[in-house]
This record gives C-alpha cells, structure tokens and sequence, in this order.
C-alpha cells in the first residue's frame, strides 16, 4: 500500500512533465515537421515573452493575488519606449531605462493599494489595465510608432550561435525566479503570506512590503516582456499585449501554481509556459482556426483551475490521523 502512495505522490508531482512530453509526442505524430530543431527554437522564441512575465505572476499567485494589468503593461512600455526614442529623442539605454522604473513604480501603487488600502488585487489591477492601456492609446494616438535606429531590433530578433537571444533573456529570468524562491528569504516570505497571511504577519514578516515588492517586480518583468516584444517587432503598437495576461495566468497555473496562493515551484511554471508554447504552435501547424484555439485554451486554464481547486478541497477535509483513528 505505500509503495502506491508512493508511486501516486510522484506521479501527481511529475504530471505537467507527462503532459509536455505527451503532447510533443501527439503533435510529431501528426506533423512530422513538428518535432525539428528549427521548430523547437521558434516554440522557445514564441514563449520567451510569455516565460518572462510568468515569473512575475507566479509571485503575485503565491501570494494569493492576481495581476490583471500585464497585458496593458506591454502595451504602455511598447507605446512609451517608441515614443521617447522615436518623438523625444531619448536615446535606447535611458529610454529603456525609463520605461523600467516606470513600469515598476505602477506595480509599486497598484501594490500599495492591496496592501495598504486593502483594495482586492482583482481590482486594483482591473483599473490598472484600463488606465495603462488609455495612457497607451492616448500617447500614441492609437497608432503604431516605428523607424527605430539600426541594430534595435538586435534583442528581440537577433541570436546567440542558434540560440533566439529572447530565450536567452528568459532563461535568465527563469533563474534569477528560482534564485529568489529557493535561496533567499523573500522566497520563504512569498509561500508564507500565501499560506496564511494572518500568521506571516504574526511570525515577523512585513506582509505589506512583501505585497509591494511581489506586484513591482511583476510590473516590473512585464516591462521586461515588453521590450522584448517591441525590439521583436520593431513597432510600437498600443494593441501589443491584448490577451497576454490570459497566456500567462494560464501557463502559471496549469505549471501547478495554486490560485489561492502558498504552493507552486519555478519548474512546474518553466513546464506550464512549455505546454502552452507547444500548444499553440502545434495547433497553428495542424491549421487549428484562431477561433478554435481561444476555446481550447479557455479549456485548458478552466481544466487547470478546476484540478487545483478540487486538491485544494481534498486537504480542507482529508481528516487528521487522530481523527481517522
């Protein structure tokens, strides 16, 4: 009987790594172009943007928040960079430099506003989104900017040997993600008030800088994921990010982060990112209408919410091993 325990434990803990490799196996099967090193690059390229945002809102959902904003965030930092560099004549480095800080201190308000005014965070970066994507529009006129200088669109196009520099920059903040969780304290503090908010408090932690500092630095790699997008597409559009925060919340949670905050690694959203990335591509290599791909996805993160509120319910009322006696 423990050795099925056993065996059960690891499969649910390993499960999202069964489900990538199956759905790789399922999509070589039908196009056989699929399962090629130039199409694999192209799925990291194509996820790259998503991975590095997902780092950030992995944060916000292990403290039991959401951040509804991220999509606007890359529009608002697309539209802001072209406009100092194109219109203001701000040079690259200080331009991007700005952006950064600016995009950082909206996450640090809209942080403040959970945290100190005990504005729920659903709607908190529900304004969030609105505004930034008004200030994006408003900015541009509603237009795209573009006529960069040479050798701009070197980070979000260029690569390193075969390597997209895109998933170089991912695979940075992917470690840098694993660093902060696993290896310092501010990790222990996320899973903490996630956990059970009341007690970190309690225990010492300063649960409000903790819910500053989580929705900075999901602002503030959203920014990151913006640039990227835009040196990517050499433009800036006020429509870039529409939907994006949808990609990332379901990547995160279907990678096992749980939506009620407390539990959740860096692997399982480095793998969560991958099965979405191979989803898509596998999809629009099998010719899978746009349409039909928003339905599955709606399925996939209605799937992903569903197994984890349904183990979430199951330790509310496993009983103690007092009370099974």
């Amino acid at each position: 009987m423990a050795l099925k325990v056993n065996v059960g434990e690891k499969i649910k803990k390993y499960i999202i790594v069964i489900v990538l490799f199956a759905l790789v196996a399922f999509f070589s099967i039908l196009t056989p172009s699929f399962l090629t090193v130039d199409n694999l690059l192209t799925i990291a390229r194509q996820v790259s943007m998503t991975g590095i945002a997902a780092v950030g809102m992995m944060f916000v959902l292990l403290i039991g928040g959401i951040d509804l904003s991220i999509g606007s965030q890359v529009a608002f930092v697309n539209i802001l960079c072209a406009f100092l560099i194109i219109n203001a004549g701000v040079p690259v480095v200080p331009a991007i430099l700005i952006c950064l800080a600016v995009s950082t201190a909206t996450g640090l308000l809209m942080g403040t506003m959970v945290a100190v005014i005990r504005i729920p965070a659903f709607i908190a970066t529900l304004s969030f989104m609105n505004i930034l994507k008004g200030a994006a529009l408003s900015i541009s006129s509603g237009l795209p900017i573009y006529g960069f200088p040479e050798g701009f669109n070197m980070v979000g196009q260029g690569y390193i040997g075969i390597v997209p520099i895109p998933v170089i920059i991912m695979v940075v903040v992917f470690i840098a993600g694993a660093f902060i969780l696993n290896k310092s304290y501010l990790g222990r503090y996320f899973y903490a008030v996630g956990g059970n908010e009341e007690a970190a408090r309690l225990s010492g932690i300063n649960v409000r800088m903790v819910i500053q500092l989580v929705f900075s630095l999901s602002a503030f790699f959203a920014a990151v994921s913006g640039l990227v997008t835009l040196s990517r597409l050499n433009s800036g559009s006020p429509q870039t990010g529409d939907g994006f925060e949808f990609d990332v919340i379901t990547a995160v949670v279907l990678g096992g982060v749980s939506i009620s905050g407390g539990s959740g690694t860096m692997l399982g959203t480095v793998v969560g990112v991958l099965i979405m990335g191979v989803l898509s591509n596998g999809l629009i290599m099998l010719n899978t209408s746009e349409y039909m791909q928003l339905i599955i996805k709606g399925i996939v993160l209605a799937l992903a919410v569903g197994i984890d509120c349904v183990q979430r319910n199951r330790v509310k009322v496993k009983p103690s091993a007092k009370e099974a006696e």
